[in-house]
């Protein structure tokens, strides 16, 4: 009997050895009807890691204060939330909310006018832009190369004894790739499980598919158009899009916004100006501006009943993914 319980205790603990030892466990699957991604780059975990830490670190600003994680917070999907805009260094705002940040590797082109068109150069403009972080990018590599422990990380991540912005952005692009958002109980209900909405979530999905879907497409909830959706009927503090293509048809255009994880990421619109999803809809029912480059869709608003506009708030509350929210392996290391 003796001998039995202690080759028992003796397989356990060597099982627990091997886990502790292959290090942390990824958990970053989609549901198959997940459309192909734009940026498919195999899986390293010691770049993600690496790309990890440099999305938290300070190091990165002008005067180290201030981080990716600043900005894009998990608890919040990644967004800046309850900030309309973002704040950057020496208490420096900008003129757009921080949207939330997961899911990239199937978009085709970043920030809210579309002007980065790679996830790879994306961290680029943070990084460097006067008001966020201010630091010019041979200063951030020279910072690096500076510390012993990022010259060790990048040796273990790209076998590099120099560290050059092409480990940076590598690295960003390996973690930020991977910030994957799939699990909410809409993806569950999608997925057979018809009990994980309610008959009102249920109800309010089918009028998100009549009345919303024309833009905010599933699965990711976006069609990555740029649009104007009647928040203004002039344009004099940001012209939008037409600020990257200076076409007078793309005045006043933004990229349309996934809506997963929506509840979590307060304020809305690309100026953080709507405050709650109960706002949001009351601007599409009552609240349009008409504009020259207003869509189409939109010229009329989207008639809302009040049970619809409760309906469909909580089937947006059933977009959340709370697995991903306290996914420990996107988390400040």
């Amino acid at each position: 009997m003796f001998r039995s319980v202690l080759a028992v205790l003796i397989v356990v603990f060597f099982i627990a050895c091997e886990k502790e030892s292959a290090g942390p466990q990824y958990n970053f699957e989609v549901p198959a009807y997940f459309p192909v991604k734009y940026y498919n780059a195999p899986f390293n975990a010691k770049q993600f890691e690496l790309g990890r830490k440099l999305f938290y670190d300070p190091i990165l600003s002008e005067n180290n204060t201030i981080s990716c994680g600043s900005c894009h917070q998990q608890s919040g999907a990644f967004a800046h939330i309850d900030h309309r805009v973002s704040h950057g260094i020496n208490g420096l705002v900008g003129t757009r909310n921080a949207p939330p940040m997961f899911n990239l590797a199937w978009m085709p082109a970043f920030m809210w006018d579309g002007g980065i068109n790679h996830i790879e150069t994306m961290p680029l403009a943070p990084i460097t832009n006067p008001v966020e972080m201010d630091l010019p990018m041979a200063t951030a590599i020279a910072r690096l190369n500076a510390s012993a422990e990022y010259k060790a990380l990048v040796k273990d991540a790209f076998g590099a004894n120099t560290i050059t912005d092409y480990h940076l952005f590598k690295a960003f692009a390996m973690f930020m790739a991977n910030i994957v958002s799939g699990n909410s109980r809409y993806d569950q209900y999608m997925q057979g499980k018809t009990t994980a909405l309610t008959p009102d979530e249920i109800a309010g999905k089918n009028l998100f598919m009549d009345k919303c879907a024309t833009c905010h497409r599933p699965p990711l909830f976006t069609d990555f158009s740029y649009r104007n959706n009647g928040l203004d009927s002039i344009f004099t503090d940001d012209t939008g899009r037409n600020h990257i293509t200076q076409l007078q048809e793309d005045m006043g255009k933004f990229k349309v916004p996934t809506l997963r994880n929506v509840a979590l990421s307060y304020p809305y619109m690309h100026n953080g100006r709507t405050e709650t999803l109960e706002d949001v809809l009351d601007h599409y029912s009552n609240g349009i501006k008409q504009s020259p480059t207003l869509d189409p869709a939109l010229q009329n608003g989207i008639a809302l009943s009040p049970i619809e506009k409760a309906n469909i708030l909580a089937f947006l509350n059933a977009l959340t993914d709370d697995d991903f929210v306290n996914n420990p392996a996107y988390a400040e290391p």
